[in-house]
């Protein structure tokens, strides 16, 4: 049995699939701080998130490409789990990472979106006589 193809396509089957469930998350749960972010401008929120889902798709994938090569030996079903947890495992780091960046910037982009509502219900608009 060839172990690295074995590793190969269980890597990226589990990678490819966390990736895209958490993706449908980001998009699903992502899209009421869009829209209120611009300002109920929901077909402007829907076209951002399509986009952040994208890039986040380029972003992941890519990377698991790039690291799909494993140079160690595979000689065991024990070294395919070994190497399959270290890899899997760096993959769910990094869409935990980018989740988190993602809620990061939504919150900032929110709260800035509030003062700039705030300001503007604050504002007077005077009548010339």
């Amino acid at each position: 049995m060839n172990y690295f193809i074995l590793t190969y396509a269980v890597y990226l089957t589990v990678s490819i699939l966390l990736t895209i469930w958490v993706a449908k998350v980001l998009f699903n749960n992502g899209r009421i701080f869009l829209v209120d972010i611009f300002h109920g401008n929901a077909p402007l929120a829907d076209s951002v998130n399509k986009l952040l889902v994208v890039g986040f798709y380029l972003v992941n994938i890519g990377y698991m490409c790039l690291v799909l090569k494993e140079t160690n030996t595979i000689k065991s079903t024990q070294e395919v789990i070994e190497v399959l947890s270290y890899k899997i495992g760096t993959i769910i780091l990094i869409l935990g990472a980018m989740h988190f960046f993602n809620v990061v910037v939504f919150f900032k982009l929110r709260n800035k979106a509030q003062l700039v509502k705030g300001e503007k219900a604050n504002v007077v608009f005077v009548q010339p006589k």
